[in-house]
């Protein structure tokens, strides 16, 4: 395969000192073979050459926690609580999902992501039809780690969504078996049980047995909810975090989302165990949630990731928006100061690679990593870095955080292929993408109708 050289950008690494520079970087295979300040001789012949000119390219942004399967349902669960916005609305559309309509949505997850500067994804499928959702990760080219969503307690799931624990669990390995390391090692599958809630003691022992012989990551939802920790409680008897540790989950393979209601306790278990936690502002603002207390869990060198989590539950699956939300929402209550937009700009790249376990290959523009990069324009009038700044790490980190968008995104790359580009996601036609979209909406509608008609 010809090289691919990217010139005349603004690198910001984001390695371990935050190093900008003008600078070149050349990928080989899929990888960052050589950055230099230095413009390339003569080029072989066939080498593609991307003029970067004018742009700043960072490391792809890494979202920590998705709901790809729940795209469609933007817009038709709002103004809920967790529990009544699962039970009366979530779980209902997901159990009328075919493999279809889980691929669409999955595609149109995808577009949006790929569009505002996303290239990796850890995502919770629902408990059917995950295959789809690979398959859509396969043809779009973005970078995933997939997890069918597991769900077998009998006194609080759905019947519609409850699967027999052992069955579940056969599906989820064949999953693991089937996708794990494809495309180069750009799939991954992991382990999803929804939450505490949803599963019974023995599927979570079980998810634990296999995450230690497959190497495999736990992704579940933990303490996002008021009315959550009270029936965790009558549940097992104690709090999340506890009741997950007493089983031995906790620890670096263990990705949480939210950790809003914590005790100290927990917070300590957390930082003793290494375990991830992935911040949605968004969502815990709009479910009413309440606020994570990152600065308190940074300080205790807890690494915390980013994420949107789901469509209809944010309604956006915007970096940007998440990255500005988590920047401001602590201060009134810390400080200014309480979380800067460098550790924002970390959370969203650096520590979302550590949380998936894929440090080694993303997270920072370095020789021998993965080129999964986004370029953006930070030169308009609404995100202007002053011309004597451009090589100021915090003033750039200032830019991203708090006054780019989406629109900001010019090229969006994964393994040195470039898959958005000024509005367009390469193969995925958004005209065609929108009919799809609409076809498998109505689909689901009729579904959910036969589900509740007497």
């Amino acid at each position: 395969m010809k090289p691919t050289w990217i010139l005349n950008g603004i690198l910001f690494t984001q390695d371990a000192r935050r190093s900008v520079s003008k600078s070149n970087i050349r990928i080989e295979n899929g990888r960052i073979a050589a950055i230099t300040s230095k413009k390339p001789g003569r080029l072989e012949k066939g080498t593609k050459v991307i003029d970067a000119q004018g742009l700043t390219l960072l490391p792809g942004f890494i979202q920590a926690h998705v709901h790809l399967c729940q795209t469609l349902f933007r817009n038709l669960a709002d103004d809920l609580e967790l529990l009544d916005w699962l039970s009366k609305r979530i779980w209902v559309m997901e159990a009328a999902h075919t493999h279809q309509t889980l691929y669409t949505s999955a595609l149109a997850g995808i577009y949006e992501l790929l569009a505002s500067g996303t290239t990796c994804l850890l995502d919770m499928g629902t408990v059917r039809h995950t295959d789809a959702i690979f398959e859509a990760v396969r043809k779009t080219g973005i970078r995933a780690n997939v997890g069918k969503c597991l769900m077998d307690h009998p006194e609080t799931t759905p019947e519609n969504l409850r699967e027999d624990s052992e069955a579940a669990l056969k599906e989820a390995t064949e999953l693991f078996q089937r996708w794990n390391g494809k495309k180069n090692d750009r799939i991954r599958a992991s382990y999803a049980p929804r939450f505490v809630v949803s599963c019974t003691e023995k599927l979570l022992r079980d998810v634990l047995t296999l995450s230690k012989r497959q190497n495999a990551l736990i992704h579940t939802h933990a303490s996002e909810n008021l009315k959550e920790i009270q029936l965790v409680k009558r549940l097992v008897n104690c709090e999340n975090i506890e009741y997950l540790h007493q089983l031995g989950l906790t620890g670096p393979n263990l990705v949480l989302a939210h950790c809003i209601w914590l005790k100290p306790n927990e917070k300590e278990i957390l930082s003793q165990t290494k375990t991830h936690i992935v911040h949605c502002p968004s969502s815990n603002l709009k479910l009413a949630s309440g606020l994570a207390h990152i600065p308190d869990l940074m300080g205790r060198g807890i690494e915390i990731a980013l994420g949107a989590d789901g469509a209809p539950c944010n309604n956006n699956l915007n970096m940007f928006l998440e990255m500005r939300l988590a920047a401001l929402i602590h201060k009134p209550g810390v400080g200014p100061r309480a979380v800067r937009a460098q550790e924002v700009l970390d959370m969203a790249t650096r520590n979302g690679a550590k949380a998936l376990q894929w440090w080694n290959d993303i997270g920072s523009i370095e020789v021998g990593k993965k080129a999964d990069l986004t370029a953006l324009n930070l030169s308009e009038i609404t995100n202007f870095v002053p011309e004597r700044s451009v090589l100021d790490p915090e003033a750039i980190a200032s830019s991203v955080v708090y006054s780019c968008g989406p629109s900001d995104v010019k090229f969006t790359m994964v393994d040195g292929k470039i898959l958005y580009r000024n509005g367009r996601v390469i193969g995925l036609p958004k005209d065609s993408l929108i009919k799809q979209y609409r076809a498998a909406q109505n689909t689901v509608f009729k579904r959910v109708k036969a589900q509740i008609s007497p």
